[in-house]
């Protein structure tokens, strides 16, 4: 299926891109705010198909010319049931969740020099990780690109490794002083949230959306076995929830809380 064409918005009244932007209390739409074009959007995303489950988000702002750069900041080796396609060891495990990343990313049209494998916070053979080294390896991933936007869970979430992404983040973005505006996304897991900013979208970008989730397979069956339900559909649930709570006027919507910094 071919990626959804997303047309201009009518009789939209652009914002600043600023917090403000959810003073009305029900969040602003993306596609309304004053965004400086092209700008450069990094993705933290903590385990490969983060990224994907804000898909359309990207997608939108991808087709406005703003360059996207997405970082994988763990292997996601965990989530592979042990068997699975003969994968027991943790690096057979890795190889399976990092080449379905590279494969919906290329469905979704990112050039491949723009995705990066971190894998932080694991243990090689048995050596526990430096834990300076790896804040160090994401704080040189950030300085060079010098992101306009940054997306990435929200620090309030029962998964321990979002909550890492977003600490760690909180503090080099502290630390160095980076004007960036932190897009933090709803999952899943996310305990508590405030929807600044929606990104509202109807059933054919939801079925693209499908199509991006299940290049995951690895999840897919999992979730299908352990919860009877499959990855993309539980990632779109998600959205059709938040869509009715921010009472967007389409079925699904990927929402965020804004956080800006310097």
């Amino acid at each position: 299926m071919a990626a959804p064409e997303f047309p201009e918005p009518e009789k939209v009244t652009p914002v600043p891109l600023d917090l403000t932007a959810a003073a009305t209390g029900r969040g602003c739409a993306i596609p309304g705010l004053d965004l400086t074009v092209p700008a450069t959007i990094v993705v933290l995303a903590p385990h490969p198909d983060d990224f994907d489950a804000i898909g359309v988000t990207m997608r939108w702002l991808q087709s406005l010319g703003h360059q996207i750069h997405v970082a994988v900041l763990t292997s996601g080796a965990n989530g592979v049931k042990d068997g699975w396609q003969g994968a027991t060891q943790p690096s057979e495990k890795a190889a399976i969740r990092e080449a379905e990343q590279r494969s919906s990313c290329a469905f979704f049209g990112l050039p491949p020099e723009r995705l990066s494998f971190l894998r932080l916070w694991e243990e090689v053979d048995g050596r526990p990780y430096d834990e300076a080294l790896q804040y160090q390896q994401l704080r040189n991933y950030l300085a060079p690109r010098q992101a306009n936007m940054v997306f990435l869970p929200h620090g309030n979430d029962s998964n321990r490794t979002h909550r890492r992404t977003w600490e760690t983040f909180h503090s080099i973005a502290t630390q160095d002083d980076l004007k960036v505006h932190a897009f933090l996304n709803l999952d899943a897991k996310t305990l508590s949230f405030r929807a600044d900013v929606v990104m509202s979208f109807e059933e054919e970008a939801a079925s693209w959306k499908r199509e991006l989730l299940r290049f995951h397979r690895s999840q897919q069956e999992r979730n299908l076995k352990t919860r009877g339900i499959g990855f993309d559909e539980r990632v779109l649930a998600v959205n059709r929830a938040a869509a009715d709570h921010a009472a967007s006027p389409k079925p699904y919507a990927e929402v965020f809380e804004l956080q800006r910094f310097g």
